[in-house]
């Protein structure tokens, strides 16, 4: 059994020293500062096959993980499909309020696109779409409904103070999303 003191790293050093830490030990107990980065960690565990419990405590959240079998769950669909990448609120360059008009219609034109895309990636001001855009928001429910993975930046919707407004898809971070990118067809929108 492995110790890791993970308390006072940035994203995703915690996420990136619990599978270096994984791939030697079948048993390991983390800490880390806050509930992001124990979801983050969890999160990981559970994709290479562990089971996790987490304890809270005053001020850290200590996870102890342990290895189900030596094969990993990530999704099938993970090796496959294409993964959108998004790092602007709006698409192009030049007038903002176009490129605005031109988001919207992407983000909804996938709904009719076959097959869908298996992730889309929110990352720098790219978070905005599905926080403060109306239109895409319900576009973006839809294709949740239909099975599309929505990934928001972590690190980057607390920059822009909008974590609070995050209703479609989850709270990433930079490990999981170079994860996907890696192992995925991606198209940087």
């Amino acid at each position: 059994m492995k110790e890791l003191n993970a308390r006072g790293l940035d994203c995703p050093k915690p996420v990136v020293k619990t599978k270096q830490a994984l791939e030697e030990e079948d048993k390991v107990i983390v800490t880390v500062d806050d509930q992001v980065q124990a979801e983050n960690v969890a999160k990981l565990a559970k994709k290479m096959n562990c089971k996790v419990s987490t304890l809270e405590e005053e001020n850290y959240y200590k996870l102890t993980i342990e290895k189900l079998a030596d094969e990993t769950t990530e999704d099938k669909e993970d090796s496959q499909g294409k993964v959108y990448f998004i790092t602007s609120a709006t698409l192009g360059e030049g007038a903002e309020e176009l490129g605005n008009v031109l988001m919207k219609g992407f983000i909804s034109t996938l709904l009719n696109v076959t097959p869908v895309p298996n992730k889309i990636i929110f990352i720098n001001s790219g978070v905005k779409v599905p926080t403060l855009n109306q239109e895409a928001k319900e576009h973006l429910k839809e294709l949740e409904a239909k099975g599309v993975t929505i990934l928001s930046c972590g690190t980057c919707l607390d920059y822009y103070g909008l974590e609070e407004k995050l209703e479609i898809g989850n709270i990433s971070n930079m490990y999981e999303i170079l994860d996907s990118l890696n192992s995925n067809g991606v198209v940087k929108v």
